[in-house]
């Protein structure tokens, strides 16, 4: 398969690259002719990415680090610039699992994890990688929310509300960097088929697909490389007039929410 060219010349960090979002941005920047930081707190779902995109003759390298502590998000950084000699995009897919449960029976730990890593480890990263984006010249960064960052939704509080400030986060990034030449911009999925996702609440990804497919406009659950194409729109020159704003692909899902028996 031969490499693309809209991101040659970029390099860019992929938190949460070892899972199934976060593994097909990877490949599908490195298709692109990035090369890939490939970042997550498993080493072994990192190589197993890396190994994609190196059969796929793209360049990429893995690394673990846990993006909610400074020191091991700063050494991240650092790794990726020694490497590969600058940094031009971002791309924080790392989030946390929350169990469901209302604010009487969610425990704190599960809340403060949920804003760990949703949003101070986003935040983390931006920290570190900015200024070396500015020493680049600029770049854009993407942070993934969620169509659940717009809605309320029974009985997930911490996801709901810690994928809502990742959307205001956003917002004031692209405000402060504008000037640096650094694009920010967000993107909610809807319900993505992923193992990770189904098995939260479901006994299987067929179930979970077929239970949450009639929520959506499209009659389906949207797929990783779908949520990877929005992401490659938003980091290449096709969205240069683009920053500060969300990426809704979510098949349609808030348009068409208008009954809370649908799982979401």
């Amino acid at each position: 398969m031969a490499a693309g060219h809209l991101l040659a010349g970029r390099v860019a960090i992929v938190s949460g690259g070892g899972g199934e979002i976060g593994g097909a941005i990877s490949s599908l920047f490195a298709h692109e002719g990035a090369k890939v930081f490939v970042l997550d707190i498993s080493k072994e779902k990192a190589q197993a990415t890396v190994d994609a995109i190196a059969a796929d003759g793209g360049e990429a390298m893995a690394f673990s680090a846990d993006i909610t502590d400074p020191e091991q998000a700063r050494g991240a950084v650092e790794a990726c610039v020694a490497h590969f000699g600058k940094l031009t995009n971002l791309l924080n897919i790392a989030a946390a699992l929350t169990p469901a449960g209302s604010v009487e029976t969610l425990s704190l730990e599960d809340w403060n994890r949920a804003f760990a890593v949703n949003v101070t480890g986003g935040f983390l990263m931006c920290k570190y990688a900015i200024p070396q984006m500015r020493k680049a010249g600029g770049g854009a960064i993407v942070n993934i929310a969620s169509s659940h960052a717009h809605i309320g939704v029974p009985k997930r509080p911490a996801y709901c509300a810690s994928k809502g400030a990742v959307l205001q986060l956003t917002k004031v990034l692209a405000i402060d960097h504008a000037g640096d030449g650094i694009r920010v911009n967000s993107i909610s999925p809807g319900a993505i088929d992923t193992l990770r996702a189904a098995l939260q609440r479901f006994p299987s990804r067929e179930a979970a697909n077929a239970a949450k497919g009639p929520s959506y406009l499209l009659g389906r659950t949207g797929q990783a490389r779908e949520i990877a194409d929005g992401a490659l729109y938003l980091c290449s020159d096709l969205s240069s007039f683009v920053t500060g704003t969300d990426l809704l692909i979510d098949g349609g899902y808030l348009a068409f929410k208008g009954s809370l028996t649908h799982p979401a």
